[in-house]
């Protein structure tokens, strides 16, 4: 019986992954009645909520606010999917994230709300300083823990798709974003039903006045109190398993702020006549700018790591030696989707971003294998990624392999001292050939001191994902990843 060689000159792919479910769980043990009870729960807890909304503003002022409070919604939803572009989560997570906060956190708000102020007019016999109340205390505490609900439910049961910053970012904000659709369909309709009680005609003062304040300066405002916790459990998602401390500290710490901050924007109207324009000028343009910039240097801070850790991979066999710098790249994964789209269809296109997205989590799952912040299941998860890569790598790496050569910089070329047979002394030109200027790297090998990508660390085999030493740098003991303790083996 043959047997494989040790060190393959090219890997083979991993083994299918084995189904590792209970072969006789109960039947309510299984995803789709899972999913099938949630999506029950949010459907009901939608009607409820549209019942409410529809009894407060009647059915004109109902459809006048839909129709207004819907507006902002695509704009906010395409820019946190903006920011999840380099490892794009489930499209699933950020429907959920969404429902719940229009649905689920929209009726505990109103119900809690209205029961809280109603039994602080009663108790202290002033309707006026109740509203005052629960808008600048009850209001915020209620509202940004119905919101803070749906990143902990992913947080605990979305777990693999919960990985830093961006993720926590990316699901609060679409969470608000949910919860501020409901709440300005019932504003905007009161804000219509109060025009109509006065006289107006169609969209007047108070609509339009309202429409003014809460969709056009500020639509970012819900957002931006309840990204605050997802920054909490974004930075928790990144502490790692020995730091256990800061990973229970740092989601209720982003609560807090979060409920701060919304306190002290819902207060500013009662800071004087200027006290909103100053809160809005002073507060929230600048938080809103230094959010920005911060989810901004978190997704160019991706992107490097992509570059940096990858190229590990493609010295072991199972990457080209451009896909690295190409997978680290927004624009050169354009342009591979771009590329297969045009050449073979909508479907291969569909399959380059799988593989972008597989790879992007593959540099992700060794980043945090190398700074120590893994988790059980860590080898399990790489082999998967390697094997979803390995099924797909047919049609996207050649689009990869475009992409660089279309978005890598041109190399100056110095000229050798004598002239070189066949090109009349002028060297030659193009991606990867000729000598870059001193102190700069020439295109395909990485400027950090590894060995040209492709090619393995000394003492490494040629080639294969089963040299002694894995990936340039040792996994943790006792993982089951391609590393030293157990290298995959190619199959006969």
């Amino acid at each position: 019986m043959a047997t494989c060689p040790p060190y393959p000159t090219y890997p083979s792919g991993p083994p299918p992954i084995a189904d590792g479910r209970p072969r006789h769980a109960h039947w309510w043990h299984g995803r789709g009645v899972r999913y099938g009870a949630l999506a029950a729960l949010l459907a009901l807890s939608g009607l409820v909520i549209l019942a409410l909304v529809r009894r407060q503003t009647g059915t004109e002022g109902f459809l006048v606010g839909l129709g207004l409070a819907v507006l902002p919604v695509p704009l906010l939803t395409a820019a946190f999917r903006w920011l999840d572009r380099v490892d794009p989560g489930p499209w699933r997570n950020m429907i959920f994230a969404f429902a719940w906060g229009a649905c689920a956190a929209a009726l505990i708000a109103i119900v809690a709300n209205s029961f809280a102020t109603k039994w602080i007019a009663t108790a202290t016999a002033d309707p006026a300083g109740a509203d005052t109340l629960g808008a600048t205390v009850i209001a915020p505490v209620v509202e940004e823990s119905a919101k803070a609900a749906a990143v902990l439910l992913i947080f605990l049961f979305r777990r693999r798709d919960f990985t830093g910053i961006v993720d926590g970012v990316v699901i609060a904000g679409t969470t608000a974003t949910g919860f501020a659709f409901t709440e300005n369909i019932l504003y905007l309709g009161t804000a219509f039903g109060t025009d109509q009680m006065t006289g107006g005609q169609g969209i007047a003062s108070v609509t339009a006045a309202t429409f003014f304040v809460r969709v056009i300066m500020s639509p970012f405002a819900h957002p931006l109190f309840t990204v605050c916790t997802g920054l909490g459990f974004g930075i928790a998602a990144l502490a790692g398993e020995r730091r256990r401390r800061g990973r229970l500290l740092l989601p209720p710490a982003g609560l807090l702020l979060a409920m701060g901050m919304h306190a002290f924007w819902n207060g500013s109207s009662t800071f004087g006549r200027y006290g909103f324009f100053a809160v809005y000028g002073g507060f929230m343009v600048p938080a809103f700018g230094l959010l920005t910039w911060l989810v901004v240097w978190t997704r160019q801070r991706e992107l490097r790591a992509i570059r940096e850790e990858l190229p590990a991979y493609a010295a072991a066999g199972w990457l080209t030696a451009a896909e690295p710098f190409a997978l680290g790249s927004m624009r050169a994964r354009r342009l591979a989707r771009e590329y297969a789209g045009r050449h073979l269809g909508k479907a291969a296109a569909r399959t380059v971003a799988q593989y972008e997205a597989y790879a992007t989590s593959l540099a992700f799952l060794r980043r945090r294998g190398r700074l120590g912040r893994v988790r059980a299941g860590f080898g399990e998860r790489e082999r998967e990624l390697l094997h979803e890569m390995w099924r797909r790598r047919e049609v996207a790496q050649p689009a990869l392999d475009h992409a660089a050569r279309m978005t890598a910089p041109p190399v100056r070329v110095v000229p050798p001292p004598w002239p070189t047979y066949g090109l009349y002394g002028y060297g030659t030109s193009g991606y990867g050939y000729g000598q870059a200027p001193q102190g700069q790297p020439v295109y395909g090998q990485p400027p950090y001191g590894q060995p040209p990508y492709g090619q393995p660390s000394p003492g490494q085999p040629p080639h294969g994902p089963a040299g002694p030493a894995g990936p340039v740098a040792p996994y943790p003991a006792g993982s089951a990843g391609y590393g030293p303790h157990q290298p995959y083996r190619a199959q006969p």
